[in-house]
C-alpha cells in the first residue's frame, strides 16, 4: 500500500462526497453514509482508497455506528468497484471498527444487486457482516431508523424514490428508467412475465 496518500486523490474523494460521517441513528449511533453513484470506480486506486479510508474515516468510527449506504444509479461500468476491490477494501477494515458497525442499511438495491450479495455476500463480507445487512427499498423505511434531519440525501436519490413509488417494477429491474417509456405499462411483453414468474 502507498505510504502517503496522493493529495489529489484526497481532493476528488472530498469533492465527490462519497464518504461522510454526520448525525446518528435513532439509537444513538453514528452514521457513515456512502454514495455509491459517486465512486469513480475506473480512476480511483484501490490501495489509495484503502489507505484513505485507514486515515480519514476509520479514526470516527471508535464506537457504535451503522452504515447508510445508498445504491441509487449504481451502474457496473461506470461506478462498481468489482468483487476483488470490494474484497480487498473489506480485509483492510481493522478489526475493532467491523466490531463496531451494528447495521448496514442499502438504499434502493436492485435486482442485481440482491443476486449478488445472495450469491457472494457470506464470502465477501466474513465476520458477519452480511447479517448485518438490511434493505431499504424506500426512504421511507430508512426513517423508521434515521431522522430525516440527521443525514443528508442528494436530490436524485428522492427522485429516484418517486419513481419507484409510481413504478415499481423499476426496483426489480423489469421496467427500464428511460424517459421515453415513463407512461408505460410496467410489464408489456411474454419476457417481461417470464422474469416475473421467476422472481416470484
Amino acid at each position: 500500500m502507498s505510504e502517503e496518500l496522493a493529495p489529489e486523490q484526497i481532493k476528488l474523494i472530498h469533492k465527490l462526497n462519497i464518504f461522510k460521517i454526520k448525525g446518528r441513528d435513532k439509537r444513538g449511533r453514528k452514521i457513515l453514509r456512502i454514495i455509491g453513484k459517486n465512486f469513480p470506480a475506473k480512476s480511483l486506486n484501490v490501495d489509495l482508497l484503502k489507505k484513505y479510508l485507514e486515515v480519514k474515516v476509520f479514526p470516527k468510527l471508535e464506537r457504535s455506528f451503522v452504515v447508510v449506504y445508498i445504491h441509487t444509479d449504481v451502474h457496473k461500468s461506470e461506478n462498481f468497484p468489482g468483487i476483488s476491490a470490494l474484497r480487498s477494501t473489506y480485509d483492510a477494515i481493522p478489526i475493532t471498527v467491523k466490531q463496531h458497525l451494528e447495521a448496514v442499511y442499502f438504499v434502493h438495491p436492485d435486482l442485481q444487486s440482491r443476486l449478488f450479495l445472495a450469491t457472494f455476500g457470506r464470502f465477501i463480507f466474513t465476520g458477519g457482516l452480511y447479517a448485518k445487512l438490511k434493505y431499504v427499498s424506500r426512504l421511507g423505511y430508512l426513517w423508521e431508523h434515521v431522522r430525516r434531519n440527521e443525514i443528508s440525501i442528494p436530490e436524485f436519490v428522492y427522485d429516484h424514490d418517486e419513481d419507484l413509488e409510481y413504478r415499481p417494477m423499476m426496483d426489480y429491474g423489469l421496467e427500464s428508467d428511460h424517459p421515453r417509456v415513463f407512461g408505460a405499462p410496467a410489464v408489456d411483453s411474454s419476457v417481461a412475465s417470464y422474469s416475473m414468474r421467476c422472481i416470484s
